[in-house]
């Protein structure tokens, strides 16, 4: 013989109580990774100044972030206008939160790129380029290097891992959620 359940209105609302606990659980663990990605780095200041145009090219170039760096993990490096020839001198260097590199005479007048990776506290790789502009052609014109840097092939739009985790954890809470709100299954 059958035995039929009905639940009463104090089961329903224990069970519904029930999913909207699950569903915050769920949102709060996900907040909780969104914390530590608050912590990447941001540039603060660069020399020469992002979009300015200067008349004589720098002695180097200089990067400022919000906090320390961790020097075995930075790459910097500036491209002429022709996008190919690499005008950074000798290895970048780290002090603090400045990351530099010397600089070649620059050559030809025209947009210089300069290309940076780094590590934010927080582990992930931040990077990103700006450009200034060198309005009268510099000591380098005659002789322009040749290209030795290869573009970076980092994007600042690679999805982390943490988003993935709490996505799951989205999915999960749903089904959780689901289940609660149903009931038990009545055969």
């Amino acid at each position: 013989m059958r035995s039929l359940s009905i639940a009463a209105p104090a089961d329903r609302e224990r069970q519904r109580r029930g999913g909207l606990a699950a569903i915050l659980f769920t949102l709060a663990a996900t907040l909780v990774p969104h914390a530590a990605a608050e912590a990447h780095s941001f540039l603060e200041s660069s020399s020469p100044a992002k979009d300015s145009a200067i008349a004589a090219g720098p002695a180097k170039i200089v990067r400022t972030f919000n906090g320390p760096l961790d020097s075995g993990f930075t790459e910097l490096s500036a491209l002429g206008p022709d996008g190919r020839t690499h005008w950074a001198s000798g290895a970048h260097t780290v002090a603090g939160a400045d990351l530099s590199a010397p600089v070649k005479p620059l050559g030809p007048a025209g947009k210089y790129t300069v290309d940076y990776r780094i590590v934010s506290a927080d582990g992930h790789p931040v990077s990103g380029s700006y450009s200034f502009t060198l309005t009268k052609p510099g000591p380098g014109a005659a002789a322009a290097p040749p290209s030795t840097a290869a573009a970076s092939t980092a994007s600042e739009n690679d999805v982390p891992l943490w988003a993935w985790v709490a996505a799951a954890l989205l999915i999960a809470g749903g089904i959780v959620a689901a289940r609660i709100s149903r009931g038990p299954s009545r055969d």
